[in-house]
């Protein structure tokens, strides 16, 4: 299926839902820098497969906005796709935000998945569609519904790195976030960077490319710890560290 049977298809999603615009980013649940295959959508859906941009799909338009180190890149590569180029950071040149706040009209809705996109990012679109009363639908995942042979979320082995590498015990961090968090007036404390994660549980893995981390989160409270791994479309699996510790 060429791109732009794939944003035709996309386009018919987004009618079905009454979604003037839906924006695709590069980005895994934890914003890492390198998401794994199963994130790549916006490489499937436009074929621009460089590391850094955001791709915009409204009913009669598209865009991809990237910076300079992959002008030359996207152009080829955006061929035929009816996907506009836009050079971020250049005088003149509308970010995203602005440019979804020009076309999309009043009452109209931009969608995206939100587990992809951060907070700041969601708070910058909300403030620059707000003028024109345009809902913002956060939860739907149309590029998904699309992409019928997408790769699974990885299913790497984890393990165990040796105190001899770490240089302190699990239960000795868990107690050093805990004071913390007794000093702060925190009963719970949810940690989502991946790097932080592995760091506190003394674990490594292979679910993010050119990083040894494992795709999960963690919730720290006073009482009990609880690893939230095997992370799936619907569903948490949690396990449960220790008795607490």
């Amino acid at each position: 299926m060429k791109v732009a049977d794939r944003i035709a298809r996309l386009r018919a999603l987004m009618e079905q839902n009454g979604i003037d615009a839906y924006i695709v980013p590069t980005a895994d649940f934890h914003q890492s820098e390198n998401a794994g295959e199963y994130f790549k959508c916006r490489e499937f859906i436009s074929g621009f497969d460089g590391s850094y941009g955001t791709v915009m799909i409204a009913k009669d338009e598209a865009g991809l906005w990237t910076d300079g180190r992959y002008w030359t890149q996207a152009e080829k590569q955006l061929e035929g796709s009816g996907i506009s180029l836009f050079h971020m950071f250049e005088d003149g040149v509308p970010t995203m935000e602005e440019y979804l706040a020009q076309i999309v009209p009043e009452n109209g809705k931009v969608a995206f998945d939100g587990r992809v996109v951060s907070m700041e990012e969601g708070q910058d679109l909300e403030k620059a569609l707000a003028p024109k009363n345009i809902t913002i639908e956060y939860s739907c995942d149309l590029v998904g519904d699309v992409w019928e042979d997408r790769p699974e979320i990885s299913k790497e082995p984890v393990f165990v790195l040796d105190e001899k590498y770490t240089g302190e015990s699990v239960a000795s961090k868990l107690e050093r976030v805990r004071n913390v968090m007794k000093e702060n007036g925190a009963t719970a404390h949810i940690i989502a960077s991946l790097d932080d994660v592995c760091w506190l549980i003394n674990m490594r893995g292979n679910d993010v490319v050119y990083y040894p981390l494992i795709f999960s989160y963690a919730l720290v409270k006073l009482g009990v710890f609880i690893w939230y791994e095997n992370i799936k479309i619907d569903t948490l699996v949690d396990t449960r560290v220790s008795n607490g510790n």
